[in-house]
């Protein structure tokens, strides 16, 4: 985390977050949110979260649309401040250290915190092998030797090498949709993250590619924190440790209802409104 920091002397004032506790302190890749609130220049779409996030360790984002779910995994990035009139209050924390520091780098952030999108989006131009190899190279790396075993591990690390091995000069975009998303983990993930953060990831693939990313999330799971956000229940009860639920109040702004064990949430849920949603009561 200390690269991330313009500068590393500076001390944030803050205490470890309890999510790195729960699996040691040793363990990177724990995520604390504190009273975080987001906004779109007047609209308030996040009221006061504050969630630990386990680390190593999948955690699902459940709620009905529009209650921000979204939002957060681009909080969680500092991908939010780039849209205009745009901002978040509360804090972040990974690993103890508040991300929205002023010393804290966006850019570090952001490869840190890796984040795949619902639809795949493999850089059109790029060979399958320089999509992979980019985040690298943004980053000043330039031997072909360490480029290479990069780009394998990474593609092994996501399934898709013996799939891809002959045609890495091929586009990206020439791949299948499920292989595609899964090339969109492979470049992730060659920058050396410590937490992926996945929006809806499976939403645009058929079933075969769904239980293939599924299988991928379980495997990288030993190596990454993962959080995911997914409308489909029986995903969220399939692959997730902790589950979170988030509804929308009166104001409309979305906020957390409750969290815990997903084995919990799904059988004996604490709030009714939980409890309606899973059934499919609501939302």
């Amino acid at each position: 985390m200390s690269a991330m920091m313009e500068n590393p002397t500076a001390g944030s004032g803050t205490e470890a977050p309890d999510a790195t506790a729960l699996a040691g302190p040793d363990v990177p890749g724990g995520l604390e949110l504190r009273s975080v609130s987001a906004y779109y220049g007047a609209f308030r779409a996040l009221r006061d979260v504050s969630l630990g996030i386990r680390p190593r360790a999948i955690t699902a984002l459940i709620g009905p649309s529009g209650c921000g779910k979204s939002t957060i995994l681009r909080a969680m990035n500092r991908m939010h401040e780039t849209i205009p009139h745009a901002r978040v209050e509360g804090s972040i924390l990974l690993d103890g250290v508040d991300l929205y520091r002023q010393d804290v780098s966006a850019v570090r952030v952001r490869r840190t915190v890796g984040m795949v999108f619902q639809k795949p989006n493999p850089f059109p131009a790029m060979s399958i092998y320089e999509n992979v190899a980019s985040g690298l190279r943004l980053a000043g790396e330039k031997k072909r030797s360490l480029l290479d075993g990069k780009v394998e591990a990474s593609l092994r690390r996501a399934a898709l090498w013996d799939e891809v091995r002959d045609k890495l000069k091929q586009p990206g975009t020439s791949l299948s949709g499920g292989q595609q998303q899964r090339l969109c983990i492979a470049r992730s993930i060659a920058v050396e993250p410590e937490v992926i953060l996945m929006d809806e990831p499976c939403s645009a693939l058929d079933p075969v590619s769904t239980l293939r990313i599924e299988q991928l999330m379980a495997e990288l799971r030993e190596e990454y924190t993962i959080v995911i956000v997914t409308h489909n229940m029986q995903q969220a009860a399939r692959v997730s440790d902790v589950t979170a639920f988030f509804s929308m109040g009166e104001d409309r702004a979305g906020y957390l209802v409750e969290s815990g064990a997903t084995a919990r949430m799904f059988s004996t849920p604490s709030d009714p409104l939980t409890e309606d949603y899973i059934s499919g009561r609501f939302g």
